[in-house]
């Protein structure tokens, strides 16, 4: 009879032996991304012979000494009831139950797991729950991963607890596994990486280009070179391309999914994968053939406004052909339809933006050509003018001279009774200079691409009600007798108030305004929006894999802000920003841009990235204790900056806050393996090219950790939201924002200037974007500009149970309410009349940085990471 007890309570060797139940959550591969019904049907006879889903838990508290201390293992326990449980028919959860045999002495309490997938095809992992644990209670391991069959790895994969341990914390028995993980998902550095792989690695930008492809489609690579300095990108490994060993090899465009990046960095949430990518996939293999082939037939212009506006009234019908045949064949119907608009018709439609929706003419007023400065796509670039005449920095050796010719005479009727030096004095002039980024490209972009266009300034001045008013463009180009002769350079000032619109005069100062739209239009989407937010991220999602591990705090901090953000960057690389993809066909600087945007990398500081920095640093806000955010605006209604500091302090208090609860000294700082790891990592080779600039944090102190940290949030989050979710709001209507212009303004006594004073609208319309590229353009801002319906915005985590510790729980649920004040904020300043800029002339309320949306293009919304 003792036996029997004994071999019921654990009595006869020493611990107690009980059951201990646990729920799987996960979802299998047949209901995510693909449609893969036969692997479904393998997995059944996999568990039919008995090859399972097996898990062991893993002790935190014994080790065992015959492997080198780590976790003991417990026995295995499998999924139950895989047959009969029949996955549903759309994306969605299911759940199974586990029974674990759990001993005192062996296993004690569990701080993580080892799972074998012995089936044929992957699942998503998304967490395992432990019931009823002795001394501990409920146990939560959060997962969310892809499981691969087990042949694919040297080790079964390991989970962890949703604790947070700093390195020096860990329990002793999980030391070897944190350890092994990292090592795991830092890889070898050697071979083709395959889609089971879960390395991150570092690759320069040698992947833009296709030289095999012909000469024209050679890129320079990006990175690793002082001419060409870059942010790194994720590693593929693909073999060189044949024409040149330090190009990498491009995958064929009808494979462009297939681009590696770590699997659990793959779209796994179906709404946005099914849209983005049938979506993009539909414009470069579809929409742009058939419409370079409509164009084509039917003159590549507009010839009016009128004209314009037929793209949102009726659309544009598409020839019939194999080629959109088989796009309605291949792409399921709902998203053709968020596409095109349209319900099975052969018609490209496109929603009115709204900014030109309560007006058809208020885009042209010089009023919203400023405001949209301070509360459109691009609010950061304005500057406040501290020297006149504006002054270049371009090395006068080489360049010649760059200065300015706007002078006092072009300006001075407009400054309310100021001269220039109290306008000065009195903070009352500003700057939007695009001369000194573009003019060392300028030459090669006239010359060597369909675009003629200008470097520009524009002056601006502050008027008593904070709005803006334009004072005088000047337009720029390089000297025909070459760059050391400096720049030729024409000022335009705006017609007279008493002038009459559609006039010769009102029609140049509308083109002038155009040149400078252009600049700013190339400078937004390729600086501001993919290299400043895109780009600079990337190093940071790779360094963060690579050293710090899923356990570390500031690796829970962090990754919710780097989700799809690789995956979306290697969709650009193959049909955006590749040679001969859509950006070289819609902006103007063409086969330059990508090189453009690495001139410009060499001024990028990551220290300025912060709000309060950039703001000080433009002259656009100055310290003071007494204001609120420790800063000053000099332009009190810049709705971007108001907004802006709001969600700025909301992060870093939330930041300074959790960080708290784990770093109580610097030296706890100094002392963290992995975070020094990560930072070296990070700045030295993820930044390579600027690991020698002094500006770095030496991330000795907790200071250093918590700016750096909120940096890195705001310009995943805010700043990204800022610059990308806006676009169809403005210019999803071309004349607003064209991209591209293709001839110099008019000279009198040419037939251009002709047509300036006989027809101003067609002569405006044939200067900026072509038909073409409006078409292709607004098709893939319209895509861009949209929110999934799986977004997880600022404030939001995809889990609950994110992390085990309360203390961090509370200090998040404050950084949520605290976004709920600043929504209650923006929407009680969009109702201020006096705050013109917020609405301006088109009346559109500023919400882009409005923290929650619904799914769709709603023009606010601040997803936690750049998700497109």
């Amino acid at each position: 009879m003792q036996s029997i007890i004994d071999a019921l309570t654990g009595g006869g060797n020493g611990g107690q032996k009980r059951e201990i139940k646990g729920t799987v959550v996960l979802m299998k591969k047949n209901v995510l991304e693909f449609n893969d019904f036969n692997a479904s049907i393998i997995d059944r006879f996999d568990e039919l012979f008995g090859r399972g889903v097996s898990l062991q838990l893993i002790s935190s508290v014994h080790g065992d000494p015959q492997n080198g201390n780590k976790g003991k293992l417990g026995k295995a326990a499998y999924l139950e009831n895989w047959i009969p449980t029949i996955a549903p028919l759309k994306a969605g959860e299911t759940s199974y139950d586990v029974t674990f045999e759990w001993e005192e002495e062996e296993i004690g309490i569990p701080g993580a797991f080892l799972i074998k997938n012995n089936h044929h095809s992957e699942f998503f992992l998304k967490s395992l729950t432990l019931q009823d644990v002795p001394g501990e209670g409920r146990i939560h391991f959060p997962c969310n991963s892809w499981v691969y069959p087990a042949k694919r790895y040297t080790k079964d994969r390991v989970f962890f607890t949703n604790k947070s341990y700093l390195p020096h914390e860990t329990p002793l028995p999980l030391v070897k596994y944190r350890e092994e993980e990292l090592a795991a998902l830092r890889g070898n550095g050697e071979g083709e990486l395959q889609e089971w792989d879960r390395v991150y690695d570092y690759a320069y930008y040698n992947d833009l280009g296709d030289p095999d492809s012909g000469a024209d489609k050679a890129r320079p690579t990006l990175g690793g070179s002082a001419e060409y300095p870059y942010p790194r990108r994720g590693r593929t490994g693909r073999p060189p391309s044949k024409s040149d060993p330090n190009v990498e090899s491009r995958v064929p465009l009808l494979m462009s999914l297939d681009i590696y990046v770590p699997r659990d960095e793959r779209f796994g949430h179906l709404k946005l994968s099914d849209f983005l990518l049938n979506g993009l996939k539909a414009i470069v293999q579809v929409v742009k053939p058939e419409l370079e082939a409509l164009c084509s037939e039917n003159r590549d212009e507009f010839d009016s406004f009128d004209n314009v506006l037929k793209l949102y009234d009726g659309g544009v019908k598409l020839p019939g052909g194999p080629t959109l045949d088989n796009l309605w064949k291949d792409v399921p119907l709902d998203i053709i339809n968020a596409i095109f608009h349209t319900d099975g018709e052969r018609i490209l439609k496109y929603p009115l933006p709204e900014v030109i929706k309560e007006s058809r003419t208020a885009w042209r007023t010089d009023e919203e050509f400023a405001r949209e400065m301070l509360a459109a796509l691009n609010p950061v670039v304005i500057s406040l003018l501290r020297e006149f005449p504006p002054r270049s920095k371009l090395d006068s050796k080489i360049y010649g001279n760059q200065d300015s010719s706007i002078s006092e005479e072009h300006i001075r009727h407009h400054l309310n009774g100021l001269t220039v030096g109290e306008a000065i004095k009195t903070n009352k002039l500003f700057i939007l200079d695009h001369h000194d980024t573009l003019m060392p490209y300028l030459r090669r972009i006239n010359n060597n691409t369909a675009s003629k266009t200008y470097a520009t300034r524009t002056i601006l001045y502050l008027q008593s009600d904070d709005t803006l008013k334009p004072l005088a463009i000047e337009l720029s180009l390089p000297h025909p007798d070459g760059d050391k002769f400096g720049a030729i350079n024409k000022v335009y000032t705006p017609p007279p108030a008493d002038h009459k619109e559609g006039s010769l005069e009102d029609t140049i100062w509308q083109l002038a305004k155009a040149y400078v739209a252009v600049n700013d239009s190339g400078y937004h989407e390729l600086i501001t929006h993919f290299l400043h937010t895109h780009g600079v991220i990337e190093p940071f999602v790779i360094a963060t894999n690579r050293q710090l591990s899923i356990i570390h705090p500031i690796y829970k901090l962090l990754h919710p802000h780097f989700r799809d953000t690789m995956n979306i960057n290697a969709l650009a690389r193959q049909i955006l920003i590749n040679g001969g993809g859509l950006v070289e066909l819609t902006l103007y600087p063409g086969k330059y841009s990508m090189e453009f945007s690495s001139s410009l990398y060499k001024y990028w500081n990551f220290t300025e990235q912060a709000l309060p920095q950039d703001l000080k640093k433009r002259g656009m806000a100055v310290p003071d204790p007494e204001s609120k955010h420790g800063l000053r605006l000099l332009i009190k209604d810049y709705p971007y900056a108001v907004d802006g500091l709001d969600i700025w302090s909301a992060i870093r208090n939330w930041v300074a806050d959790y960080t708290s609860l784990y770093y109580k000294t610097d030296e706890e700082i100094r002392s963290d393996a992995e975070l020094q790891s990560w930072w070296k990592e990070l700045v030295e080779v993820g930044h390579g090219d600027k690991r020698d600039d002094p500006w770095w944090p030496k991330m000795q102190n907790r200071d250093e950790l918590i700016e750096s940290c909120t940096t890195m949030i705001w310009i995943a989050s805010a700043l990204h939201a800022a610059t990308n979710f806006g676009q169809y709001t403005y210019s999803g209507y071309m004349p607003n924002r064209p991209t591209i212009s293709r001839r110099f303004m008019p000279e009198e006594g040419t037939p251009e200037f002709e047509e300036l004073r006989e027809n101003p609208d067609r002569a405006f319309l044939r200067t900026i974007t072509a038909r073409l590229q409006t078409l292709l353009g607004i098709s893939l801002i319209e895509l861009l500009s949209t929110h999934s319906s799986d977004e997880i915005y600022l404030g939001q985590r995809d889990t609950a149970e994110w992390t085990a510790d309360l203390e961090a729980a509370a200090t998040f649920e404050r950084f949520g309410k605290a976004l709920t004040e600043v929504e209650e904020r923006i929407v009680e300043r969009n109702g201020e009349e006096q705050l013109r800029n917020r609405y301006g002339p088109v009346k559109i309320p500023y919400t882009l940085l409005f923290p929650t949306s619904e799914a769709g293009r709603t023009g606010k919304g601040i997803p936690n990471s750049i998700t497109i």
